[in-house]
């Protein structure tokens, strides 16, 4: 038997591979690499980034940051005494401070209680000078009646509203300690007279040339103005005297607690309609 011949095979093999096309090499031919050149900075105009830190620049326009400031002690001492207010229970006796005056009623006594705003500090000086020169000169003293005027000072007040000299007594609602006013209301229903619960001790201040005042009177206006007085007079009287406040005020807890409170109660109600089921 013949031997087989090996290298047959690998010549056709050979053979086949000469006779196939060569592809095409895929190499990625490499970019050159450009280098990024740096702005230089202008000396005349360098670059300033903001700091926005505390003590830095001031922030932009448009975010509220009062929670984040740092407030005085008495504005502390406000906030957190309307919110006591707010969450503890007030007796009718300072609730009723709570009933003040509306915007139109106020500006309706304003316009009357500026006409009778006693005089300045530089108007009495200045009449005390020209009554001192006539005196000095010999000339007639001049013959003036007393004006009327607006009454203020709590003692003085009190007297008139017990003399029954008072026509219409205003009482701030802001005053502190409130307990310094807070008789006037059941003196002046005792003696019958109309009186009207105002915001602001501070409004009543500009009216007296004062900071503050805590309470006016009008023990009398002219002529022209009884009209108004008598309008004033009869709708105070029933707005306060004759509606005695009884209610408790407060009460009213902070938005986390009300929300908490009507998470139990909704749970509360699930729980009682399925024990209602179940008896079913």
């Amino acid at each position: 038997m013949a031997p087989k011949d090996k290298t047959a095979p690998k010549a056709s093999k050979a053979a086949s591979t000469t006779t196939t096309t060569k592809k095409p090499s895929s190499k990625v031919v490499a970019k050159p690499v450009v280098e990024e050149v740096k702005p230089t900075s202008n000396p005349l105009f360098p670059s300033r980034p903001r700091n926005f830190r505390i003590g830095g620049d001031i922030r932009p326009k448009g975010r509220d940051l009062s929670r984040f400031v740092r407030w005085p002690k008495y504005i502390r001492l406000q906030r957190q005494k309307k919110i006591l207010y707010e969450r503890l229970k007030v007796p009718p006796a300072i609730n009723q401070f709570n009933k003040t005056l509306d915007k139109n009623q106020a500006v309706e006594l304003f316009k009357l209680l500026s006409k009778y705003q006693p005089e300045t500090k530089q108007a009495k000086v200045e009449r005390i000078e020209a009554l001192a020169k006539a005196t000095a000169s010999g000339e007639a003293k001049p013959v003036s009646t007393p004006s009327i005027v607006l009454k203020y000072g709590l003692k003085h007040v009190t007297t008139l509203i017990e003399q029954k000299k008072a026509k219409l007594v205003v009482i701030a609602n802001d005053v502190d300690p409130i307990e310094l006013v807070i008789w006037l209301p059941a003196l002046c229903r005792k003696f019958d007279i109309p009186f009207a619960i105002i915001r602001g001790k501070a409004r009543l201040g500009v009216l007296t040339h004062k900071k503050t005042t805590s309470v006016v009177a009008l023990t009398a206006v002219n002529p022209e103005d009884e009209t108004k007085l008598k309008t004033l007079q009869d709708n105070f009287h029933t707005q306060f005297n004759e509606n005695v406040e009884r209610k408790w005020g407060g009460g009213i807890m902070g938005l986390k607690t009300q929300a908490m409170l009507e998470k139990r109660r909704i749970q509360f109600e699930k729980e009682e309609a399925k024990r209602v089921n179940t008896k079913k």
